[in-house]
């Protein structure tokens, strides 16, 4: 049962950022997927806090699932309690998407607020212009995408608050959590830091997992990733507002920067992410990507490009020959070898123009009619 919904008794309670290393109680699942049994939770007796607040007015700013766990998590704290008077959603338009961009993809947030937790919402492309309709004394933003500017933030009493999936300083920038799994991060986390006014995550760090972080399994995906950190991030969020930690005078608790472990930036992922190097690329880099990012990509040797949709991660075999697509005629597939010349078998492929998942026949011939060439 997922976290919102349980009831009101285990509801008061939330999940402990001190035991949050879940996925190391847990075996390898069938589905890639793992349970919250094992999370650790707290009495809402551990909080305590001698500084007063307001009730407050929240815009929510946020779009994707990762922001919906807050979203959810910050409403059934209004609805339990008296601290929050307020809740309204900001959200961005829809993008067209499908054959013919004739489709409005909405963003997951949209549907959360509404339909879901029935609250208030105002669909902005930017804030230039923009005046929220009714007072607010704090921004919450999580993965929004825009830039809260001034104008907004310092028309609230309490400025504002991120919820960001990493161990701030490193992996800062917008795709923390891509790039936890891209680069094999062996321990992960959530910080909810103060909103800069000038700058993305520069803010004070309010709360963070405790060190060393989330043991991080090789097998999780990125949907494990964004549902788990999610509720943990939401968690902490409330954490943060039921202590008034976001009433001066602030402490900054984050501990990452002083442990002296890689700091990087979490850039914006593109197709570029998604293309396979084969020179380059050991077997662990190729998983690693398929598990992020979901499809890659790679060109045949006539030129075309070929979608790899899916790739059997579960057995390796060491192989002679130059790295690339090649096929294993004794058993009739389609592999990948590595830069260090391990095999991985591609399950299913997409070529362009053709169904998605049959390309396998088409690939097939290319290779064929390359290695008779």
């Amino acid at each position: 049962m997922l976290f919102w919904r349980l009831l009101s008794p285990v509801r008061s309670l939330v999940l402990s950022s001190s035991h949050c290393n879940a996925w190391s109680h847990c075996n390898k699942p069938s589905k890639r997927a793992f349970s919250l049994s094992h999370v650790h939770l707290r009495s809402e007796a551990s909080y305590a806090s001698n500084k007063a607040a307001d009730p407050l007015r929240i815009l929510f700013c946020g779009a994707d699932d990762f922001s919906a766990e807050s979203l959810r998590q910050l409403d059934y704290y209004r609805r339990s309690s008296s601290a929050i008077e307020s809740l309204e959603v900001v959200h961005r338009p829809g993008k067209r998407a499908g054959r013919g961009l004739k489709a409005i993809r909405e963003v997951p947030i949209k549907h959360i607020a509404t339909k879901e937790l029935g609250l208030p919402t105002h669909e902005i492309d930017t804030f230039t212009g923009w005046t929220p309709p009714t007072p607010y004394n704090l921004i919450v933003a999580v993965s929004f995408g825009l830039f809260v500017p001034p104008r907004i933030l310092n028309a609230a009493k309490y400025g504002g608050l991120n919820v960001h999936p990493s161990l701030l300083p490193d992996l800062y920038g917008p795709a923390p959590i891509h790039h936890t799994i891209l680069k094999g991060r062996k321990h992960t986390g959530v910080s909810v830091q103060t909103l800069h006014p000038k700058h993305f995550d520069r803010g004070t760090i309010l709360a963070q997992t405790k060190a060393p972080g989330v043991q991080f399994p090789s097998w999780v995906t990125f949907d494990d990733v964004v549902r788990y950190l999610g509720i943990l991030g939401g968690s902490m969020l409330v954490d943060v507002l039921r202590e008034n930690r976001f009433v001066p005078p602030l402490k900054n608790v984050g501990w990452y920067e002083a442990s002296g472990g890689p700091v990087e930036h979490a850039e914006k992922i593109t197709k570029a992410h998604s293309y396979l190097d084969f020179t380059k690329m050991e077997a662990s880099a190729v998983v690693a990507a398929h598990h992020a990012l979901g499809d890659l990509w790679c060109n045949l040797p006539n030129g075309e490009r070929v979608v790899i949709n899916e790739i059997s991660t579960d057995d390796t075999d060491t192989l002679p020959g130059p790295p690339g697509l090649f096929l294993n005629k004794p058993k009739d597939g389609l592999l990948v070898r590595t830069a260090e010349g391990r095999a991985l078998q591609v399950k299913r492929c997409t070529v362009a123009g053709g169904k998605k998942g049959g390309g396998y026949q088409h690939v097939k011939k290319v290779l064929e009619a390359a290695s008779n060439a």
